[in-house]
């Protein structure tokens, strides 16, 4: 969906509509693991990124692998409470 704010869709991990801009931070300096398969039928994610991130970051982002759904519910309940704290 593309609306004021950006480019949404519903986010697998989240299960919620999320904007793309979540999706470049949700991995703290890097995008999201998932975010090529995600975006890649609405626009090339993966031309765009490899423009916006350096070098390093580029393959930093194509080393990391994406979290199962657990581990991804429990990492994003951890970042809530520390936040809550």
């Amino acid at each position: 969906m593309d609306t004021r704010e950006g480019l949404w869709l519903r986010c697998p991990r989240l299960g919620d509509e999320t904007p793309f801009t979540y999706c470049l931070v949700e991995g703290g300096e890097l995008p999201c693991p998932r975010i090529v398969a995600c975006w890649q039928s609405f626009f090339p994610v993966e031309k765009y990124l490899k423009r916006i991130l350096t070098p390093q970051r580029w393959e930093q982002f194509m080393e990391k692998k994406p979290q199962d759904k657990i581990s991804s519910l429990v990492t994003l309940a951890e970042k809530a409470k520390e936040e809550q704290e």
